[in-house]
Formats: C-alpha cells, structure tokens, sequence
C-alpha cells in the first residue's frame, strides 16, 4: 500500500509546486510595485517611492530564496530518484523515509 500525502508539504513535488505558486505571486507583486513606484515617480511623491524601493528590494530578496528553495527541491527529486534506482537494481528495499519524502 502506498503513501498518500496529507497536506502539499508531505512530498517533495507536493512543496516544489508550492514553491512554483509562491514564486508566480512574487513576481505579479514585484510588477504590482514596480507600477506603483513609477506613479509615485509622476506624482513626486518621494517618500512614497522609497518606500516602495524598500518593498521592491525585499521582494527581490525573497525571489532569491525561493529560488533556491526550487533547486534544493530539484535536487532532493533527484537524489531521490537516483537512490530508489540503487536499491531497486540492488534487490534491496527502499526504506520508508525514502518512499514517504517522494509519495
């Protein structure tokens, strides 16, 4: 009998597409910001615009660490994968914790 996940968190590819979603939401919101800044540009508003600066560069901050957060997913799939192929072609079982981190 197989594992079946829970929540989106309880296999990888549940937390990459996560991961995936959070990433298309940073991005509309950087557009959003970046709309904003230049209409406070136009209407010189200049304390407005630093502020949405701010925002802007915390958002791109947080783009960086999703992205990482994406390749260090891919890289446990993979790992998984290539240690599952191991244990197939060894005759050996494939532990739990192995199976549960890819259900």
């Amino acid at each position: 009998m197989g594992y079946e996940a829970e929540t989106p968190f309880d296999s990888i590819e549940g937390s990459h597409e996560y991961v995936a979603l959070l990433a298309e939401a940073l991005a509309e919101a950087r557009r959003d910001v970046e709309a904003e800044i230049a209409v406070a540009e136009r209407d010189r508003a200049d304390r407005r615009k630093e502020a949405l600066i701010l925002v802007s560069y915390n958002l791109a901050k947080l783009n960086l660490h999703i992205t990482t957060s994406r390749r260090i997913l891919n890289d446990l799939r993979t790992l998984r994968r290539l240690l599952r192929a191991e244990r197939e072609t060894a005759g050996q079982p494939v532990p739990a914790a192995v199976l549960k981190a890819g259900a």
